[in-house]
């Protein structure tokens, strides 16, 4: 049987060289690798700073603790998302809410941010910071939810998990104009890979060094940042409780390497997806919109079955890909439906949207190595006759 996953890494021999040399150097990890590769990721997305973590997840939780996030505090996000840009505000003793989203762009909805800022200025419960995702890579309205934080008083995350590569209005994802910290994600089924890694950019050079402290153990080796003068050449001080959350240097080079092909990659997914576009466009699904002042990073191509006109229902649909060996997912479960969220007294009927969406979505293959014929696969796959059956 044919196997296709939805999402997968490609490696070349470059990878393998520049990793290779890593290995052969004295330095595996806080070596020289991991800031060029910081530098390479801030020059492509036109940012000053940058720091690169073992995770998104580290990345997501250092940039709530360098805006201050701490217990008492409120943090909104949306429900269509990985947990992980929830559980970062609960890291900090955060309370977390959510905010439907965009029928059209799956994204935190604007219309409805506002509505409920609105509200909660009213209760005197504003968030102090909104992280908003770039669902399959697509970028939300930063300008406009920028102009919120303005008037609102919040600040603003990126969580570009999705997106590295993708471009907002003609300009890199991932420079800041709009938000405080951005965050990439470096998993393999993701657009470059390190491996497992993250990043978080930034212009703010305080944000910066918190989170570069943050990163390792809340220590500084800098100078102007000590409470009193060194002992010696030795000396670093621990200025507050801080992770392990380093990437190395082997991560550093894959990332590096993986770079220099950043741009080949997504033209390529955007490719793949005008295809399934075309091969779709008189089957009974939505296939993905895209915002006019989006370029999205592609990292998903998401689906959504109109089932009142098939004869099978969601479940089944899915599992009959799988049965095919088209490993399709669901990206993703409403964060407020897992049990963890759920004793926290989320109401699902708030959010209507992320409800429909969920009913209804499925992420079919997406990567560069995808090819015309496992393309057509995919797309066959929703009207090969089941039994006596077919899907639609």
């Amino acid at each position: 049987m044919m196997i296709i996953p939805y999402g997968k890494q490609e490696i070349l021999q470059s990878d393998l060289d520049l990793v290779n040399e890593v290995l052969k150097s004295d330095f595996l990890t806080q070596g020289p690798m991991v800031p060029r590769f910081e530098t390479a990721v801030a020059n492509k997305c036109n940012v000053k700073y940058a720091t690169a973590v073992n995770s998104a997840t580290s990345a997501l939780h250092i940039a709530c603790l360098a805006l201050g996030v701490s217990e008492g505090d409120i943090v909104w996000t949306t429900p269509i998302t990985f947990v992980a840009s929830a559980n970062c505000a609960r890291y900090c003793g955060a309370t977390i809410d959510f905010v439907d989203i965009d029928p059209l762009t799956y994204n935190i909805s604007v219309s409805r941010l506002e509505e409920k800022l609105i509200e909660a200025e009213k209760n005197g419960i504003l968030p102090k910071v909104v992280v908003v995702v770039h669902l399959a890579g697509q970028p939300c309205e930063m300008e406009k939810i920028h102009e919120l934080s303005k008037k609102y008083g919040f600040k603003i995350i990126e969580d570009a998990s999705h997106a590295i590569g993708g471009k907002y209005k003609g300009q890199p994802i991932g420079n800041c104009k709009y938000s405080n910290i951005t965050v990439f994600s470096f998993h393999p089924v993701k657009i470059i890979t390190t491996g497992e890694g993250g990043m978080a950019v930034t212009n703010d050079p305080e944000f910066k060094a918190r989170m570069d402290r943050l990163r390792s153990h809340g220590i500084t080796r800098s100078v102007e940042e000590m409470t009193q003068a060194p002992d010696g050449p030795w000396y670093y001080q621990q200025l507050e409780l801080g992770y392990n959350y380093r990437m190395t240097d082997i991560q550093a080079a894959l990332g590096v390497s993986q770079l220099d092909r950043l741009e080949k990659y997504v033209e390529r997914r955007h490719q793949i997806a005008k295809r399934y576009d075309e091969l779709l466009s008189d089957k009974p699904v939505t296939v993905p919109w895209q915002h006019p002042d989006s370029y999205s990073g592609m990292h998903l191509y998401i689906i959504r079955l109109k089932l009142g006109e098939m004869q099978l229902g969601h479940r089944q649909v899915f599992e009959q890909f799988r049965s095919a060996g088209i490993l399709v997912n669901l990206h993703y479960i409403p964060v407020y439906r897992h049990p963890y969220y759920q004793k926290m007294g989320f109401n699902p009927k708030d959010f209507p949207e992320s409800e429909k969406y969920y009913s209804e979505a499925i992420s079919i293959p997406m990567y560069p190595g995808l090819s015309e014929s496992e393309i057509q696969e995919v797309v066959l796959r929703l009207i090969t006759p089941i039994g006596h059956q077919t899907l639609f």
